[in-house]
């Protein structure tokens, strides 16, 4: 199938950071699936052509090419719904965006975008009667995945961590990782943010498999209600600049005069990290780690159960003492910290890999797929790729 891709091929746009999650996971999958991809950066073509042309030469491509569907993840407004729009008007192509933040981003960004797309995906359940309540009625409640492709149990690696964290340092993630410590536990962590950097995507790979125990904070990052109390610190900081001389320019710069939130006090040894924040939102290291036969401890999310049973294909804790508790029990019982993460990597080989996702999708939209399992056992020759400029 002839996908036009549109995503960031770049962390975040920014090249020097290296390849985006998108690319990655979704762009890596597709064309590992044996599609033709016509790849859309649109970061790049923003810089290139400007917001006008780069939107431009999104409708010029699908006329051109007439692909049979155009996979799109959004970040910000860097396009025009007339020209979204445009694309699915002209029919043959079938339009997706999929939707990564609609936990805490629906109201301000994903209602706004989602009637200029045939389709839609998004990964939270509560989004879905939303969506039907705007009148989208063509949405995919799909999740993150693991591309098998790349993450892979690594058995020549030999082991070198007790524990280990990736992410950045906001949140309750610092003083947790310091209570960790406290407690006597060896804790190596990696971001930005964190003194020791970045990990490449090779060497994350490699440390989940060389960690005796891989620690996901995801619901801690943000205090409870600071994502509220942003969206509404934003609306009264752009409100007062429209009142001033220039105001409307400072506006368009953008991200950078967003208050920061006021850091969280230290989590009680005790204190339910769940209580009164967001529901906990899957990411993808939920299903990466696991994906590389790697021992998975993290806290819980919104419909984690729908897909791992915890205790037997990953651990999960609600507070600091349960972590510390959990991160030594399964440090001192190797046999069923193995257990675990080999069952918890049969569980993702066989129903949380992006050709499920996508096999999923495009039976959805009534697009060719193929059955995963075949996909998984003979992968297909690469699809090509062409850059669009």
């Amino acid at each position: 199938m002839l996908i036009l891709y549109v995503a960031m091929k770049h962390d975040y746009g920014k090249p020097e950071q290296g390849h985006s999650f998108e690319h990655w996971n979704f762009y890596d999958a597709l064309v590992r699936m044996g599609h033709a991809i016509l790849y859309f950066d649109f970061p790049t073509l923003l810089a290139r052509h400007g917001r006008a042309g780069m939107n431009r030469r999104l409708v010029e491509v699908a006329r051109a090419e007439r692909p049979a569907f155009m996979f799109t993840v959004l970040f910000r407004d860097e396009f025009e719904p007339r020209a979204l729009r445009r694309v699915s008007e002209a029919g043959g192509t079938a339009t997706l965006n999929w939707f990564c933040d609609d936990q805490w981003r629906f109201d301000d960004f994903s209602r706004h975008w989602a009637p200029c797309f045939d389709w839609v995906v998004t990964t939270a359940a509560a989004a879905v009667p939303k969506y039907e309540a705007l009148g989208v009625r063509h949405v995919i409640k799909s999740e993150w995945a693991c591309n098998q492709f790349l993450y892979t149990r690594r058995p020549d690696l030999p082991m070198k961590h007790d524990l280990s964290f990736v992410g950045q340092p906001h949140g309750q993630r610092r003083a947790i990782i310091e209570a960790l410590r406290a407690a006597g536990l060896e804790v190596a962590v990696w971001g930005q943010g964190w003194e020791s950097g970045r990990l490449s995507q090779e060497a994350m790979i490699d440390l989940f498999n060389q960690s005796r125990i891989n620690l996901n904070l995801a619901n801690v990052s943000s205090a409870p209600g600071a994502h509220a109390s942003r969206g509404r610190a934003r609306r009264v900081v752009s409100a007062a600049l429209r009142r001033l001389p220039g105001g409307a320019r400072l506006l368009r710069l953008g991200p950078g005069l967003r208050p920061a939130p006021a850091a969280p006090p230290p989590p009680g040894l005790d204190e339910d990290l769940t209580a009164g924040a967001l529901p906990g939102q899957l990411k993808g290291r939920n299903f990466e780690v696991p994906g590389c036969g790697g021992f998975l401890l993290t806290d819980p999310a919104e419909d984690l159960e729908r897909y791992y049973e915890p205790g037997r294909e990953l651990a999960t804790f609600r507070t600091v003492r349960e972590l510390i508790d959990k991160a030594r029990h399964y440090l001192g019982h190797e046999e069923e910290r193995r257990a675990i993460a080999e069952a918890g990597r049969t569980r993702t080989l066989r129903e949380h890999t992006y050709v499920h996702r996508f096999g999923a999708i495009f039976d959805a939209i009534g697009l060719p797929s193929q059955q995963p399992e075949a996909i998984l056992a003979a992968p297909q020759a690469l699809g090509e790729t062409m850059e669009i400029r």
